[in-house]
């Protein structure tokens, strides 16, 4: 389903376009799947019913972590991006040796529904059950079919470090290849989609190895809009203590889930 041979045979643009992209490395590519296939899955996508659990942070949006169950397309699409032809594209692209998550770990299907929202985030850096798995990359596959700009929904990106920023379009498959890093803000502005149509994607992740922790791990950190409520941003202030205290007597709802 993902379109190997064009990737292989453009190797070369995709690293010099990820590695040069501002504000921080991101790949856009476009067309990434078989698009005969992808849109055999998108027809067979139902309305989710599993809420996200980003709380005060996000709104009306929705989640599947199985998404392979769905149909034998999406099957496929999870059996290549976990594939080894597909790592060593990633790890030649970032010039990083990186991996994805075979079992996709927060990762899976998502799906916006009206005036979704999700405020800006840093993500998980390393994963809660691999302890020296640290997060490189998201890897997000969108599957909004006939999008409009207007239907807003664009994918966000911020350097934390300099405030530079971006919108990134959300057409029907095309994916966005981010980085991850302690620096590197993403979410997206409230939605506008027709009636009967969600703002849909795919997230994957991928790590690298780490012999040694380079930072302290934490889960999401979130960053409000300044017109936040005060609950709010206190709630963001706090959160990262708050879900590690919860962790360690509950322990984590979405490992349990794997």
């Amino acid at each position: 389903m993902i379109r190997f041979d064009f990737l292989e045979q453009n190797l070369e643009d995709l690293r010099i376009k990820y590695l040069t992209a501002q504000p921080f490395p991101h790949l856009i590519i476009d067309d990434f799947c078989d698009s005969e296939k992808l849109g055999r899955a998108y027809d067979q996508i139902p309305e989710l019913n599993n809420k996200s659990r980003d709380y005060a942070f996000a709104n009306n949006k929705f989640e599947k972590s199985n998404y392979k169950e769905i149909c034998p397309e999406l099957k496929e699409f999870y059996d290549d991006l976990s594939s080894e032809r597909f790592n060593i594209i990633l790890s030649f692209i970032t010039a990083k040796k990186t991996f994805v998550d075979p079992k996709n770990f927060g990762g899976g299907l998502h799906q916006g529904k009206k005036n979704s929202f999700l405020d800006m985030h840093l993500d998980f850096n390393y994963h809660p059950l691999h302890k020296n798995w640290y997060r490189e990359l998201n890897l997000l596959l969108y599957l909004n079919k006939d999008w409009k700009p207007e239907y807003k929904g664009h994918l966000k990106i911020k350097d934390l470090r300099t405030n530079d920023e971006a919108e990134l379009a959300v057409p029907f498959n095309r994916m966005i290849i981010q980085q991850c890093a302690p620096y590197s803000l993403h979410g997206y502005d409230m939605t506008s989609f027709p009636e009967g149509r969600y703002r849909t994607s795919i997230a994957t992740y991928a790590y690298q190895l780490h012999e040694r922790l380079i930072e302290t791990p934490r889960t999401t950190d979130w960053f409000p809009s300044e017109d936040s409520s005060f609950l709010k941003k206190q709630l963001a202030k706090n959160y990262n203590f708050l879900v590690q205290t919860k962790n360690k007597f509950f322990g984590s709802a979405t490992a349990k889930n794997q």
